[in-house]
């Protein structure tokens, strides 16, 4: 399986020799070559593993959420994340709280 686009984010890439190409945004790479800047922002859970988009994780600690009437408790579990920049690197959505943005360091990969 190839992975999504560095650039756009595509699905759609396919392999010409030894590049990968992206025909929606017409971005080429070499999947060898990849240093970790180009392929985005990084996130680092709390045992030291490195998080990647679509991950399903589980909350570590209880997380008080400001403006919800309750906490999100310990062993939460949050599916489908995405890696953004940021201080909150962890962009989701929890079941019974909606989108929210959360910090590598408080969550750990299943």
């Amino acid at each position: 399986m190839l992975p999504n686009c560095l650039q756009c984010q595509s699905e759609y890439v396919y392999q010409d020799g030894s590049l990968l190409i992206c025909p929606m945004c017409a971005f080429e790479w070499n999947p060898d070559e990849v240093s970790e800047e180009v392929a985005g922002p990084v996130a680092i859970d709390a045992n030291g593993n490195r998080l990647a988009d679509g991950d399903t994780v589980t909350l570590i600690k209880d997380l008080k959420v400001k403006g919800a009437p309750k906490d999100l408790k310990q062993g939460t579990r949050v599916k489908n994340i995405r890696i953004v920049e940021g201080d909150h690197n962890i962009d989701c959505k929890i079941d019974g709280f909606g989108a929210m943005k959360l910090k590598s360091e408080f969550v750990k990969k299943i």
